[in-house]
């Protein structure tokens, strides 16, 4: 009991495999994608504050480290899938909230109970730290994916997850999403260019969109 449980379960998070059922040349773990996603976001709010935006940078680290913890109870369940409908997703992140409520409440110290509520709440949000997760998150999707394409993996679910992280990506409006079109993605596309999938043509798509 007590905080020892929440550091133990921390291991799960190291045997949950992204993308689960499908062939991949390179397995990616829950807790190999937190830590990614906490780089990229740092970054990408680097770029926010260059720009003349406020950080709030001790949020920023709590939900981009904490914002998979719900999977150790509910598992990776693919983007397709989870984003089928609003009433899926909403039931999904309804069953997530309320095994990670009953978690804390049973094996969280009183005194902490708040904080922990606080740090593995859905961090997503209209905030530019929600939003620098959210792109943080999908940042992390392209790289998984792009690594199977460019190794040859011919499962149609890798061009479909680049294809639809890089569209909501672009939607949303920060300082460092138009960085990213402008300065990063197309050292993606070029370096890309002897991909057995035509990784140039799926991004004109997807930015099309």
């Amino acid at each position: 009991m007590g905080i020892h449980t929440y550091f133990q379960s921390l291991n799960d998070l190291e045997r949950i495999i992204r993308c689960p059922g499908k062939f991949k040349f390179e397995e990616h773990s829950v807790s190999a994608h937190s830590w990614k996603v906490v780089q990229y976001a740092k970054t990408l709010a680097d770029i926010e504050e260059s720009n003349g935006v406020t950080i709030d940078w001790k949020k920023l680290y709590e939900i981009t480290s904490s914002h998979d913890y719900g999977e150790i109870f509910i598992g990776d369940i693919k983007t397709p899938v989870k984003h089928y409908s609003m009433e899926l997703r909403g039931m999904l992140q309804q069953v997530e909230e309320g095994m990670i409520a009953l978690f804390i409440e049973e094996n969280i110290p009183e005194e902490l109970k708040p904080i922990f509520r606080r740090q593995l709440r859905e961090g997503k949000d209209d905030s530019v730290e929600g939003l620098i997760l959210e792109v943080a998150d999908k940042l992390d999707q392209v790289y998984e994916a792009l690594t199977e394409l460019q190794r040859g993996n011919t499962e149609k679910e890798f061009v479909i997850m680049y294809r639809e992280a890089l569209v909501k990506i672009k939607k949303i409006k920060l300082h460092c999403v138009d960085y990213f079109l402008k300065h990063i993605l197309p050292d993606i596309v070029n370096e890309s260019s002897n991909c057995p999938v035509d990784i140039q043509k799926i991004t004109k798509e997807a930015l099309a969109l």
